[in-house]
């Protein structure tokens, strides 16, 4: 046992070892809070550095997994329902482990809570809160957990969810305020992210409209403008499928000249109603119609079947007004694909209301360059009849005079015949110049407008509405007389349908390549009775066969029957000439 003395020395040394032990803690945990501040503004650093959203989303879960030591970490985006998770981005579970889970979670269960409730919530044990329902098959097991939501702004973009902190602890009030911090930089990051990304989708889109303006006001075929409104249109929506329709000359109804992406060909040439179409809803309403399911929606007819694979779909107006809608684009997404968001409609409409524009100042140019023409044709015709015809009318009688003293008879009739032939010669000029003076586009209805009429007439005594697709320049191409001719074919076949097929569809196809047209139409009725009449048919045929067609009847393999109408257009051409 030691002296007195030897204990007095001891204590101070005791007393220091404790001080020292004290000093070295707190310059222990001086050292890790500055080395957590230090990774909290790398932290923040690295995520306000990324532009793209989506980068930087995953920078944020990366980063709050590292500062809280956590072995999982997710972040959840809340919809536009602001009720359940839109994506969700996770570290620390292989994509392998993520196939065998299933579909990520939609917001139920303590992810539901923080949505519910955006105020940061930190467990000890996940499944003793009574929100809890535990996981599904192949899950991770999952214990302690902190959740803290991200504020864009004044709304809540998403939460954020960590599980699991390393060695067995929990997460602690620490914790919660670095997560908070993070959270605070991410809703910057992810703010201007946004902006970014909206500034370079506007510069997108106008882009696509210079390139249009361009292909207008430099003589472009109006059908390739509209196809390059429908590609932009889809390529900048990211959308499956993009079409345009316009209206047709004297009907109630729309014909879709330009499809482009999924099943395209299911939409090309149709004619769709006003009323039970989404197009003809936005062109009647000269609004934009959007619509969750275009495959499964009440307010459009399905037939024909046109939709499938098909989901979320808008229909915008091009242009509105006074002038009013020159037509309508059509844009589809895959299904399951996210709705159109009331930005991308607006954006939209900008850019229909400013394709519209752009057409009107073509047309406006076009016309002017027509009234030149015209002006000039004018002129030439005013030249001839008020110079040349009386020039050679003139001539012609001094030849005329001279003739009667003329006696050698060769000559004579020399100059007979070149009096005839001045007669002649004005008589040309005069039909040229009728010609110069008559007006292009003068004449009836085009033969899209009289089928389209032929359809709606029949329509009430089929008991149905049968569909119709049209294909090639119809109003151009197809010579008068055998449009005509296929108006009465159309006709008689519908006619047909209706008192023998016992049909509850019909389908009519017109088209043209430009070499010939061609007139179908399908049924699925009983078909035609072996021992039927058939002086219809007969005058069906008799018609092609002037034409130098013919006709084909037809069973479909579901039934019904076929019937197609095929004519020639170069010898109905050359006849006509």
């Amino acid at each position: 046992m030691g002296s007195p003395e030897e204990a007095r020395v001891r204590l101070p040394q005791l007393r220091l070892d404790e001080l020292l032990e004290e000093l070295q803690a707190r310059l222990d945990a001086a050292r890790g809070t500055r080395d957590r501040v230090h990774s909290l503004l790398e932290a923040v650093l690295a995520v306000g550095r990324e532009l793209d959203l989506e980068q930087a989303l995953r920078r944020i879960v990366e980063a709050a997994a590292v500062l809280v030591d956590a072995e999982y970490a997710a972040l959840g985006v809340i919809g536009p329902d602001g009720k359940r998770l839109s994506a969700f981005h996770t570290v620390g579970v292989s994509e392998d482990r993520i196939a065998e889970i299933g579909p990520y979670p939609e917001g139920h269960g303590i992810l539901g809570e923080l949505i519910r409730h955006p105020e940061p919530l930190r467990l000890a044990k996940i499944s003793d809160h009574p929100a809890s329902y535990g996981f599904p098959a192949h899950h991770p097991p999952m214990n302690t957990f902190l959740g803290v939501p991200i504020r864009v702004r004044d709304q809540i973009f998403g939460n954020l969810y960590l599980t699991e902190k390393r060695g067995g602890a929990r997460f602690d009030e620490d914790d919660v305020s670095v997560t908070l911090t993070l959270a605070v930089a991410a809703g910057v990051a992810i703010d201007n992210a946004r902006l970014y990304a909206e500034s370079r989708q506007r510069e997108r889109w106008l882009r696509a409209n210079a390139e249009i303006t361009h292909s207008l006001m430099s003589g472009g075929a109006r059908t390739e403008v509209l196809k390059l409104i429908a590609e932009r249109a889809g390529e900048l929506t990211h959308s499956a499928l993009a079409a345009v329709a316009s209206p047709m000359e004297d009907t109630d109804a729309l014909a879709v000249e330009i499809a482009v992406g999924m099943d395209a060909e299911a939409h090309r040439g149709l004619v769709l109603p006003m009323d039970k179409s989404l197009m003809g809803l936005a062109f009647a309403g000269a609004a934009p119609v959007t619509s969750d399911d275009v495959g499964n929606d009440e307010r459009i007819s399905l037939e024909p079947a046109r939709f499938d694979g098909l989901g979320a779909a808008v229909a915008v107006p091009i242009g509105t007004g006074e002038a009013g809608a020159r037509g309508v684009v059509l844009l589809a997404r895959e299904a399951g694909g996210p709705t159109f968001s009331a930005t991308e409609t607006e954006t939209l409409l900008a850019f229909a209301a400013q394709a519209a524009i752009a057409m009107e100042l073509a047309e406006r140019r076009a016309d002017a360059e027509q009234i030149a023409v015209l002006e000039d044709r004018d002129r030439i015709a005013r030249d001839l009849h008020d110079l040349a015809i009386q020039r050679l009318f003139a001539t012609g009688m001094t030849l005329q005079s001279a003739g009667r003293f003329i006696e050698h008879d060769g000559a004579s009739e020399r100059v007979a015949r070149a009096v005839d032939d001045l007669d002649e010669t004005i008589k040309i000029i005069r039909s040229t110049i009728f010609g110069l003076r008559t007006r292009d586009g003068a004449g009836g209805t085009g033969l899209r407008a009289r089928a389209v009429r032929v359809v709606g007439e029949a329509a009430p005594v089929l008991g149905f509405a049968p569909s119709v697709r049209m294909e090639g320049l119809l109003d151009t191409d197809v010579p008068e007389e055998t449009a005509d001719h296929a108006v009465a074919v159309l006709s008689e076949a519908l006619t047909n349908v209706a008192r023998h097929a016992r049909a509850s569809r019909a389908d009519v196809v017109l088209a043209t390549d430009g070499r010939e047209l061609r007139l179908a139409v399908t049924d699925d009725g009983v078909g035609v009775p072996a021992g039927g009449r058939r002086s219809g048919l007969r005058n069906m045929a008799e018609r092609a066969g002037r034409l130098g067609g013919r006709l084909e009847l037809g069973t479909p393999g579901d039934g019904g029957t076929t019937l197609t109408w095929r004519v020639p257009l170069r010898r109905a051409q050359d006849a006509r000439d």
